[in-house]
């Protein structure tokens, strides 16, 4: 498998390639970020590993412009701070795992082995790439919703990974706490009202009547279920 390093600190590039082709993984290497996204379009690496501190752009830019790429691969971020506002910026960007350097080889294996197991999942679920919920047409590999109305809207990436997540629950409850851990990544407690308002955007992109929905429905006190029959 690839994985895409974007680091500017010669010595952990250095380390992250010894070890990372050691493990049996091709490795590239990007040392300012300029490349970053090119690289990812162009070479499909299985995985991102991205500082945020780099003298071409910021980890936090890559992220967001790999994104609206609609690039779905694992992204793990390095900082040198250890500071919950920058981990939770990240991750509603769309980060995957954050590791605060210094860190452990071993712990960077686990976490790249556990987001690689994870991509795997995902993949076993895009065999459904056009879903249909009544009149509404939803196709997951453009990203894009088609409606009766002709009117034709883009999905996030960020929602088309929450429809997919769901679509692996179809017709069963899914808690909110179990959302924000398996889409956002968030590991830690947290009152953020994230998913309420994505469930509220999304809804409104794919329910005709999103004030009386029928499939992307909410469960007092339970979570949320997505009806596919």
């Amino acid at each position: 498998m690839k994985i895409l390093v974007v680091e500017d600190e010669p010595s952990l590039v250095f380390t992250l390639r010894d070890t990372l082709e050691n493990e049996g993984y091709e490795v590239l290497v990007d040392e300012d970020g300029t490349e970053a996204v090119e690289l990812t379009k162009e070479q499909h690496p299985d995985l991102l590993i991205l500082d945020i501190m780099l003298p071409g752009k910021s980890g936090y830019d890559i992220l967001q412009e790999i994104r609206k790429e609609k690039l779905t691969l694992p992204v793990i971020m390095l900082t040198a701070k250890d500071q919950e506002p920058d981990k939770v910026k990240g991750l509603n960007l769309g980060a995957d795992d954050y590791l605060t350097k210094p860190f452990g080889v071993k712990e960077l294996l686990a976490r790249i082995e556990a987001r690689l197991r994870r991509a795997g999942a995902y993949s076993s679920s895009r065999e459904v790439e056009i879903l249909q919920l009544g009149p509404v047409k939803i196709d997951l590999r453009e990203s894009v919703v088609e409606r009766p109305d002709n009117e034709e809207i883009e999905l996030t990436s960020r929602e088309v990974e929450l429809i997919r997540y769901l679509l692996k629950s179809a017709n069963e409850p899914v808690s909110r706490d179990e959302l924000l851990e398996k889409v956002w990544r968030y590991e830690f407690s947290t009152n953020t009202r994230t998913v309420d308002v994505h469930i509220s955007k999304l809804r409104a992109k794919i329910e005709m009547h999103p004030d009386d929905p029928r499939y992307l429905i909410t469960l007092h006190g339970v979570g949320y279920m997505l009806r596919t029959d």
